[in-house]
């Protein structure tokens, strides 16, 4: 090892958190094989690539082809939906999280008809990182020491992210919902992130510790509705009135937003007797069905603008979904939304609680209406018109839309495992118990029997064989896929899933160790070396090699959890018996380097091979002063 006057090493510092990869990440990075136990893994990267080299070339002189070789894959994963996931949360009548339950005491039935549990688990959050510091072996030379040896660096674990509903949410929710979020960021702790997004794609905030930058952020948040309604609509109409006049035709919904076009357009009570009778009565009928034909038009027109905040809404929740799942810890997304209704979208509510399930993203929602009650006669905000003279069946439809767009925030949290409040006034509290994570959850997985490419929705019900007054919160159902996955997709599936996790794995016999090397003040080279037991591997015998593809995944992330770099590679193994016997006795080591700055990092690794479908999955974390 080069005894350079910068140079450090410095080991890992094995974790319990989990990472997943980035989607949209260009990764270039030199990744190179040795053939050596690693406590003897040279420092030098010429060095170590000379003798990948020369093994290779020694194992493959008598046969044309080579033992080992590796290329780069793209890291784009496609969802397999053939297994299903639902993460289950199980409570008490004190609403206290039960955490003794196994796969035996619950039943699932899809579309009524009773699956097998396939997967299942328990989970419980707690602090993601570990810090404990081992030893490092990277050299025999130079044994470490205090002065080489990296502090445990002040790495998140646990990231909230704030999701403001600005579309739907009024000036008087916003004024509340920003107030509480500002006092809650006085209880996050050192090891907290939090980010702001909104529904309209304004005023948004990365994660971050800097407090100050999250107070300036909320304060610029508002209403931003695609298209604010005008103080005196004519006719009055809401998005729950025009769905059920455009999507169900309703008689009832027409004949008063009729009554009340007819009202704005000509100043006169539809209701009133005699309207209808001779001498005016054909002129007042003209009158009326153009009234008619004006609410129509209207309910059109409104249920496309209602339609596209709708969407905004859920496309801004699977954003900060996808953003969540690269993150190294435990992950809370925070709606707060008078909510909103879905009538054809009831597919993205299902995509977006698959992500946040398999991304393990709990997702707490709030309406922040508060304790929601329509005043007489309408209300100032213009939820509904004083003025409408359509009937009685007015506040009804309000009322009905009213609790028709808490559906979706009460399916949303179901799904993910997170807390729906509503009819609650105190919105510091409603923060505080959305953001906390349930004591205990259940992940359960299947797979359909007989489940056919035909994105029909299924209906899901899971529950419990001797409830004992027991409440259970879980998704409702889900779309079947339309069309199937192939092997290679699924083994990607695999990888990405477990890079979702928030679990080691150790199914495969890989050790994960880090060293870094200080170049300048500046700038320094990050060596994550992944040590494989080959001979633990299951092979395939073919023409007298032994045939086995090891996938490598490795991501880095900074002390905010934000992507860094990261690469996929594929280790090909022929292997004669005399190497697999003799040559590969303390294993390989497959490394992977990163130019990095000084700073706080974790690494995230992840193996997988072909032959025995197994995985690896470790965490690792360096600090680089």
């Amino acid at each position: 090892m080069s005894s350079a006057p910068k140079a450090s090493i410095v080991t890992a510092h094995i974790l319990h958190s989990v990472t997943s990869f980035c989607y949209a990440c260009t990764v270039v990075l030199c990744f190179l094989i040795a053939l050596q136990p690693v406590g003897r893994a040279q420092a030098n990267p010429q060095s170590a690539a000379t003798s990948a080299t020369a093994t290779q070339e020694t194992a493959g002189s008598n046969q044309n082809s080579p033992e080992l070789s590796s290329h780069d894959e793209p890291t784009i994963f496609k969802v397999n939906v053939k297994l299903v996931v639902a993460r289950v949360v199980v409570r008490d009548k004190q609403g206290h999280a039960v955490g003794n339950l196994h796969k035996e005491d619950f039943q699932l039935f899809d579309n009524n008809k009773p699956q097998v549990i396939t997967q299942f688990s328990t989970e419980q959050p707690g602090s993601q990182v570990t810090r404990e510091q081992k030893t490092s072996e990277a050299s025999t030379e130079t044994p470490p020491s205090p002065a080489n040896i990296s502090k445990n660096p002040d790495l998140p674990e646990r990231f909230i992210a704030y999701l403001f509903d600005d579309v739907h949410l009024k000036f008087e929710d916003v004024v509340r919902i920003r107030e509480a979020a500002m006092h809650h960021l006085d209880s996050l702790q050192p090891t907290d992130r939090a980010a702001i997004f909104t529904s309209s794609g304004q005023n948004i905030l990365d994660f971050t510790d800097d407090r100050s930058q999250l107070r300036a952020m909320l304060l610029q948040i508002r209403p931003r509705p695609v298209e604010p309604m005008a103080a005196h609509p004519c006719p009055f109409m809401s998005y729950y009135m025009a769905d059920m006049i455009v999507e169900h035709n309703d008689a009832s919904v027409i004949d008063a937003a009729s009554k009340d076009a007819f009202h704005c357009t000509t100043f006169q009570d539809p209701n009133e007797p005699g309207l209808l009778q001779a001498p005016q009565a054909q002129y007042n009928l003209t009158r009326f069905l153009q009234a008619q034909s004006l609410a129509k038009t209207t309910a059109m027109h409104v249920f496309q603008v209602g339609h596209t905040e709708s969407h905004m809404v859920l496309g801004s929740l699977k954003d900060v979904v996808r953003r969540m799942s690269s993150l190294p810890g435990q992950r809370s997304i925070v709606l707060a939304s008078p909510g909103f209704l879905t009538p054809d979208l009831q597919d993205e509510i299902m995509e977006v609680v698959d992500k946040a399930v398999r991304a393990n993203v709990m997702v707490g929602t709030i309406d922040a209406r508060g304790l929601y009650a329509k005043p007489a006669g309408g209300d100032a905000s213009g939820l509904s018109s004083p003025d409408m003279v359509g009937g009685p069946e007015e506040s009804q439809f309000e009322s009905a839309a009213a609790i028709t767009n808490d559906d979706v925030l009460a399916a949303i949290a179901d799904g993910t495992g997170g807390t729906f409040i509503h009819n609650n006034n105190d919105m510091n509290e409603a923060l505080e118990r959305t953001v906390s994570a349930p004591e205990f959850s259940y992940v359960i997985g299947f797979s359909p029997l007989n489940l056919k490419a035909d994105g029909s929705f299924h209906t899901l019900k899971i529950t419990l064989r001797n409830s004992e007054k027991l409440v259970l919160q879980a998704r409702r159902g889900y779309f079947a896929p339309k069309s199937f996955a192939d092997p290679e997709q699924e083994a990607k599936q695999e990888i990405e899933d477990a890079l979702f996790s928030q679990e080691e794995l150790h199914d495969l016999p890989v050790q994960l160790h880090t060293q870094f090397f200080k170049a300048s003040q500046d700038d320094a080279r990050l060596t994550v070396l992944a040590h494989v037991d080959v001979r633990q591997l299951r092979f395939r015998k073919a023409d007298g090699r032994n045939q086995n593809v090891l996938t490598v995944a490795s991501v880095l992330f900074n002390r905010n959890g934000s992507f860094v770099q990261g690469t996929q590679k594929i280790v090909t193994m022929h292997l004669k018996d005399e190497t697999l016997e003799h040559k590969l006795l303390n294993g390989m080591t497959l490394k992977t380097e990163f130019n990095v700055k000084p700073g706080s990092y974790l690494v995230r690794l992840v193996v997988r091979d072909s032959e025995g479908r197994r995985m690896a999955a470790e965490n690792g974390a360096v600090e680089i002063p």
